[in-house]
């Protein structure tokens, strides 16, 4: 798994995805915090809640390629035959996009740093954003791999992650308008309703449990997925 996941980071620095991504991340940053760093935590946080919505766009270019170039190239009967277990293969190579994920976030750090500086105190408020910044990632990293899995054209994975992703963020704002059982699933996938309570400086474990629980279903949909097709491949 850590053999997988170390072969995909470095595939991301070998190209020029991961630096294309980190730029625009940095840049979309810049523009949102620059008047937060005056303002302090309030601002600050509500700007993370803000830029949640910009992981819609980033993290299905990051993913798609993760699954899709595999079958795409001809290479993924190496992973069906592969002496590691396709769960581990699946994992690893959504850690290797989670990672890169972090490493964008983390380059992003110095500006709570510097209101930290300013502040001189952390707030739960600032720290329950990041981690729910944190979980979103890796639930919508999930969604971008069980997406790689469906296709070999990148651009339709990333595409169907980016439609998935939208309706899970605007969900719960047309819950109440469809009403009954389905109206009530919507509001409970909503990920902006789910994600705003972490930037209010809440960590609610239902929210957090959903979050883990909803990336854990997603690559096991994806295992599903490169199973059914090796069992039809015969």
């Amino acid at each position: 798994m850590s053999a997988v996941a170390k072969k995909e980071i470095a595939g991301y620095f070998k190209s020029p995805i991961a630096y294309v991504l980190i730029g625009v991340y940095i840049l979309i940053m810049s523009i949102y915090f620059h008047p937060a760093l005056k303002s302090g935590y309030g601002d600050f946080v509500d700007v993370l809640d803000d830029v949640g919505i910009f992981l819609i766009f980033i993290i299905p270019i990051l993913t798609m390629r993760i699954l899709a170039e595999d079958k795409k190239n001809g290479t993924e009967v190496l992973l069906l035959t592969s002496p590691t277990s396709l769960p581990k293969i699946v994992i690893g190579k959504f850690l290797a996009t989670f990672t890169v994920f972090l490493v964008i976030v983390g380059i992003s750090f110095i500006y709570p740093i510097v209101v930290v500086i300013f502040e001189g105190v952390i707030t739960t408020q600032l720290v329950g954003a990041y981690i729910g910044f944190i979980l979103l990632g890796a639930a919508f990293c999930s969604v971008g791999v069980f997406c790689s899995s469906l296709t070999e054209n990148q651009i339709i994975s990333a595409i169907i992650s980016l439609v998935i992703m939208f309706s899970m963020w605007i969900a719960d704002q047309y819950a109440a308008t469809v009403g009954g059982l389905l109206g009530g699933i919507m509001e409970w996938i909503s990920v902006l309703a789910r994600y705003s309570v972490f930037t209010q400086g809440l960590l609610s474990l239902d929210n957090i449990v959903f979050f883990l629980s909803f990336t854990a279903l997603m690559l096991y949909l994806t295992v599903r997925v490169i199973e059914r097709r090796r069992w039809i491949q015969g």
